[in-house]
């Protein structure tokens, strides 16, 4: 992991321990004598141990897990590495436990640990355990400080239902619905007062006497009672006559609200997990009947199961709370990081986590008062009114949002970090929920923010902290002591990248393994877990297996800028560098690639919101059927064909002369074949590549009447691809991975004569479209004799000839309607309304990640993860041996890191035998037979030589084009 200190800035030292030099009052906050217990994993582990030891904290230790994201085969992990003390190593099976029982064992195991290695204080990170207010309430039982928010923060922000109730109270703008449905299911049962102050009675609860005389309603006293049965361990209701509630909610709610989804979210969730939606074939539905209606909400209690299964809510006296609210569809996810003492509050700035899929966040970046300020005086400077418009619309919601998360950090006595998420419509915001710990990207905080902790006796006294970390440790050792600190810009913008195990559908893949990993660039920041450390002894990469038993994260890669613009630059030049290579590996670095080019082609400023990547992801998909059916090589020899007979038929009238020049040119061509055909195969071959490629050519070509029709000098695009793909020339690097030599010198030269006869004529090099006519000329041009006019129209066309098939590519764009999907001069997003359908969104990620083979006969597992043939324990199984299924019939359920995922029938069959002979919990592997079907259709074989046929007939049509 590397760390900016940014040294040039006078306020930042790189020493975070408060030396001797400095004054008695900056000493009095010293924290090395804390005694840390680390008990999350990751990158976040690795940040607060590289943290710690640079506040000078010797005494701490960690807990290790043999279910820990990443494994270390046969080595030791980085941790060890720097942990030289095993002492200081504690191993535990889990860090929270698989059941609620186990849990609860955990948490006093964690203790127990502490207690009996002289540690002081424990920090959970961004895992589940750092915002269980049960885990945090114990550890402070136990005399212990808790490096984040104290046990009644947690309770009173943590929990989303009271975090909705505290927002309401001090006038915070909320997402509309309900926050109450156990509180609902109770009075149901019991529909009057003395029917509820009889539980009291009868279950001998413990509740407060005065807080019971004030209920001002059935709801409120109800929501008493079932706290206190919790405190006791009982159910007053049942799981069913919680769905039917549930149920009845939604069918309210979507009556309430048409062309609305509704979201299903437990209380205790995060992190995406513990949430469902609703009412998807309702959105596009002006008229839905009350039939359409009720067989939507009748998917409610199926859905409640599985999220309280998720966050492990389903035990008895377990708070089975769960939010029913409308799911505004075009909205951003914006968020305040939050710091506070119990007594002040202060908000560091937003973030944009609007670019997530299956709620898992997948690039963040940094929304500040000082950067929009810069944008909006950049706009203005451009004379682009409507992104002026746009961009001070966005500094009034983030004024907003900021104000009032420091008016609910003060509410709930926010004495840590924490961060206050909202939902964006435009020009509105909605409070969503509050994270009460440290967030997997507050890095983008840090990176545009540090803080000045300044002697409220005297100004020029004080120290500074640039790292949250840092500030948590901080609060914890010195709590009220803790001035309000100052915040100071340290960049405009930053972003970040979430390197995770997925396929190139953003599906999980975990179980690879990790061979290679290249070195960090410069600008780079990379949170890896110490991957990218090599063994000390060898000095070799070691190989490591992505477990992926808690998330799929592998690693957080950042940038920082002086504007968006270019903070996004230099993270596609990170996303460029990185090489990564291991056996059965898939991570999402290429589709963060193309997405991050994606932008860059059309605007940075731009506003997606939750909704986009889907669309993207089944657009990329559309690239990928097409490249799918494009065969450059033939592509190619018909190119050389083409040029063959072209100038046969020049020669007509001298056929020996054609057959000479004939030959010439193909001489050449054979000369430029892998120079043109090799990118444009990688090209082909990587739909996320392909998308950020022709983002970045957008302005380079445009299309008259079916022809391509070029804006700049293909041999510069040619060179630029080369770059784009990182196979531009360079020496150490092995042949395979690189242009070749005598490629490279053909390139070259071509670039070189393009240069100088574009700045001879005086052109721009958007004006390649001029220079290209002017040399189309026989006439002598730019008083060129005509002798030497005659080899620069040669040179020319020798340089350019074959690049033509980079304008394939432009036309598998127009084919898929690619340029369909965009931003317009306000900075939202038009996605074209065919690339919401669930049936081609459903078939494009079978297109990207094809399924694994299989039999006509069998089912195999999708991929990898804990195996699960029922909805929930005690519930009937998916399928039975014997029975028949329709095709899009759930069949089992998938647990890969911390997410259930619901399998469905890919076509109609009959189960023949169940080959699963496992318990639930097993753990499976991608392709693994599962079940031998009947299917109701026969599979047919794919002819190969059709196929191919097919294929080249496609390439010959897109070839005209081009020609």
């Amino acid at each position: 992991m590397s760390h900016d200190n940014y040294a040039n800035n006078p306020l930042v030292h790189r020493d975070r321990r408060l030396s001797k030099s400095t004054s008695a009052w900056v000493r009095s906050f010293s924290s090395e004598d804390l005694k840390p217990l680390i008990v999350c994993r990751g990158p976040i582990r690795m940040e607060a141990m590289d943290v710690y030891q640079e506040m000078g904290i010797t005494h701490y230790g960690i807990l290790l897990s043999e279910k820990d994201s990443i494994v270390y085969a046969n080595a030791l992990a980085p941790e060890l590495r720097k942990l030289t003390d095993s002492t200081r190593v504690h191993r535990v099976p889990d860090y929270t436990g698989a059941s609620k029982e186990e849990r609860v064992e955990r948490i006093h195991q964690i203790i127990q640990i502490a207690l009996d290695n002289g540690y002081d204080s424990i920090f959970a990170g961004y895992g589940f355990m750092a915002e269980d207010d049960e885990f945090v309430g114990a550890i402070e039982q136990a005399g212990l400080k808790f490096i984040g928010p104290c046990a009644a923060t947690q309770a009173g922000a943590g929990k989303k239902d009271e975090a909705k109730r505290t927002a309401l109270s001090v006038n915070v703008s909320v997402t509309p619905g309900i926050d109450n449905v156990t509180a609902k299911t109770l009075v149901k049962k019991h529909p009057s007062r003395d029917k509820l102050l009889a539980l009291i009675k009868s279950h001998a609860l413990e509740c407060d006497q005065e807080a019971v005389k004030k209920a001002d309603s059935l709801e409120d006293l109800a929501d008493l009672v079932l706290y206190a049965s919790y405190a006791k361990g009982i159910d007053l209701f049942s799981i069913e006559e919680l769905c039917a509630q549930v149920q009845e909610e939604v069918t309210g709610m979507l009556k309430k609200f048409p062309q609305s989804r509704v979201r299903l979210k437990a209380i205790g969730g995060g992190g995406g997990k513990g949430q469902r939606l609703l009412g998807a074939s309702l959105l596009n539905e002006k008229n839905a009947t009350d039939a359409m209606i009720a067989k939507e909400a009748a998917e409610a209690p199926a859905l409640v199961r599985e999220i309280l299964n998720e966050v492990k809510a389903n035990g008895i006296g377990d708070n089975k709370n769960v939010l029913v609210e409308l799911n505004i569809e075009q909205t951003r996810h914006n968020e305040i990081q939050l710091l506070g003492n119990g007594e002040w509050c202060i908000a560091l700035g937003g973030r944009d986590c609007s670019l997530q899929m299956h709620e898992q966040k997948l690039l963040e970046v940094s929304v500040t008062q000082e950067g929009l300020l810069a944008a909006i005086e950049a706009a203005k400077t451009a004379g682009r009114t409507a992104e002026v418009k746009a961009l001070e619309s966005d500094l009034g919601v983030l004024k907003r949002m900021e104000e009032e998360s420091e008016r609910f950090g003060k509410a709930v006595g926010l004495d840590s970090a924490s961060t206050f998420e909202c939902i964006v419509d435009r020009d509105r915001h909605y409070f969503m929920e509050v994270n009460t710990r440290i967030q997997v990207e507050h890095r983008v905080t840090e990176l545009c923010y540090a803080l000045k902790f300044a002697n409220p006796e005297d100004e020029n006294d004080f120290f500074v902290v640039e790292s949250l970390v840092e500030a948590m440790a901080l609060l914890a050792r010195h709590k009220k002591r803790v001035p309000k600190p100052q915040r100071f810009v340290r960049f405009n913008a930053a972003v970040e990248a979430r390197l995770n195990a997925t396929d190139a559908s953003l599906s999980p893949h975990a179980g690879g393994m990790i061979r290679y990993w290249s070195k960090p660039i410069d600008g780079e920041i990379r949170d890896d877990q110490g991957i990218s450390m090599v063994n000390p002894d060898t000095n070799l990469f070691m190989k490591y297996k992505v477990a992926g038993a808690y998330d799929s994260n592998i690693a957080l890669l950042l940038t920082k800028g002086n504007d968006r613009l270019d903070s996004y630059e230099k993270m596609s030049e990170v996303l460029r560098a990185t090489t990564l290579r291991g056996s059965d590996l898939a991570t999402n670095l290429e589709f963060h690639y193309g997405l991050v080019n994606w932008f860059l082609g059309r605007n940075v400023m731009a506003k997606p919101t939750t909704r986009f990547v889907v669309p993207y992801l089944t657009l990329v998909g559309t690239l990928k059927e097409v490249a799918n059916k494009i065969d450059p090589v033939y592509a190619f020899l018909q190119m050389k064909r083409h040029y063959q007979k072209l100038i046969t038929d020049l020669y007509a009238s001298d056929p020996e002369t054609g057959a000479k020049e004939a030959k010439n040119i193909s001489t050449l061509l054979d000369r430029k074949g892998t120079l043109i055909t090799r990118p444009i195969e990688r090209l082909l071959g990587d739909p996320h590549l392909l998308s950020g490629w022709l983002s970045m050519n957008t302005k380079n070509f445009r299309i008259d009447n079916g022809k391509v029709v070029w804006l700049r000098n293909p041999v510069g695009v040619l060179n630029e691809t080369y770059e784009y793909l990182h196979m531009n020339h360079r020496p150490h690097k092995p042949a395979a991975e690189i242009i070749w030599g005598h490629d490279n010198e053909l390139l070259q030269q071509a670039l070189r004569f393009s240069r100088t006869i574009r700045e001879k004529f005086g052109l721009a090099r958007d004006e390649y479209h001029t220079l290209h006519e002017i040399l189309q000329k026989e006439e002598p041009q730019g008083g060129f004799d005509a002798e030497t006019w005659q080899q620069i129209r040669s040179a020319h066309f020798g340089y350019e000839a074959g690049l033509e098939m980079l304008g394939m590519l432009f036309m598998i764009g127009q084919q898929t309607r690619f340029w369909d999907l965009k931003v317009e001069k306000d900075l939202e997003i038009t996605i074209p309304e065919y690339l919401h359908d669930p049936e081609l969104q459903a078939r494009m990620k079978k297109v990207l990640v094809p399924p694994p083979a299989t039999k006509a006969d069998e089912i195999v597992a999708v991929c990898g993860g804990m195996y699960y043939g029922q909805e929930a324990p005690g519930m009937p199984p998916f399928v039975y041996e014997g029975m028949h299924f329709d095709k899009g019939q759930p069949l089992y359920i998938i647990e890969v890191m911390k997410m259930f995922n619901k399998v469905y029938a890919p076509f109609s069959g009959t189960i023949e035998k169940i080959l699963m002979t496992g318990t639930d919990g097993t753990i499976v592997s991608k392709g693994q037979p599962l079940f031998k079907v009947s299917p109701d259709e026969k599979f047919v074989e794919v002819d190969a030589t059709a196929v191919e046929k097919e294929r080249r007939a496609i390439t010959a049509e897109y070839l005209k084009a081009v020609l």
